[in-house]
């Protein structure tokens, strides 16, 4: 006589053959989404810009608050020193570094922004601050900046004969990041800003669009309009408690 299977050893392989073909259809089924039936375009890439315009502390702040710039980054470029330091740069000259977004803001406009934030006439250095490292550069990335960058200058000449502008226009070559001490220089002078922030570590905060902004803003270097709305949004977290500020 044929033995009597026991119906919980039945019932454990039917849903161990349930449970792995289960895992087998989730792994192998197509996602209909994607591929070429899918209208979604992906997002078109942040370009970059790299200026030189005195002392890269506030050079970064005149940038970070822009509509469009994603992340800023001070370091040095147009020099042939490898491996610059701060106290060793060579003859680099000190940097920021701009990653925007094309759809918001162009490299024109970029342009404005560098020729306002400096005076492009006055020979190694800015200010109290002399020497070869403060020089005056738009760094270009191919011809249509170069075209661009050039045309600016000399509208900026323009302005006034009686002086020379100085700002040299080179090819982009290496850019070094700078040690993170100089990174977002001017938020770390207010520990209170950077409390509200959540106290980022530096490769955080170096990358971080948010302190890009603050930074601008603790420099008072944001449009009014922008400045109020961080002033509002700092006056609501203090407020309701000292929540940690995640955006602007």
């Amino acid at each position: 006589m044929e033995k009597t299977k026991n119906p919980l050893l039945i019932l454990g392989f039917l849903a161990l053959l349930f449970s792995t073909a289960e895992r087998t259809f989730a792994i192998r089924l197509p996602d209909r989404n994607a591929g070429a039936g899918s209208h979604s375009s992906p997002e078109p890439p942040l370009r970059v810009a790299v200026f030189a315009l005195g002392s890269f502390w506030r050079s970064e702040a005149a940038f970070g608050c822009l509509p469009g710039v994603v992340r800023t980054l001070v370091g040095y470029a147009g020099g042939s020193k490898t491996n610059p330091e701060y106290r060793n740069l060579g003859d680099h000259a000190e940097c920021v570094q701009i990653e925007y977004d094309p759809r918001v803001i162009q490299f024109k406009q970029l342009l404005d922004v560098f020729w306002s934030s400096h005076d492009s006439r006055q020979v190694f250095g800015q200010g109290p601050d002399v020497g070869n490292q403060y020089r005056s550069i738009i760094f270009t990335n191919g011809t249509q900046e170069a075209r661009l960058a050039a045309a600016s200058k000399e509208r900026e000449q323009t302005k006034s004969r009686s002086s020379i502008v100085t700002t040299q226009i080179q090819q982009l070559g290496a850019f070094y990041p700078a040690e993170s001490d100089h990174q977002k220089f001017e938020l770390k002078r207010h520990p209170f800003l950077l409390q509200l922030i959540g106290n980022m570590p530096d490769e955080e905060l170096t990358k971080s669009s948010l302190a890009a902004k603050l930074n601008a803003y603790a420099a008072e270097l944001c449009p009014p309009n922008i400045q109020r709305k961080i002033d509002s949004k700092i006056d609501e977290i203090l407020k309701n408690g000292w929540p940690v500020l995640r955006e602007i």
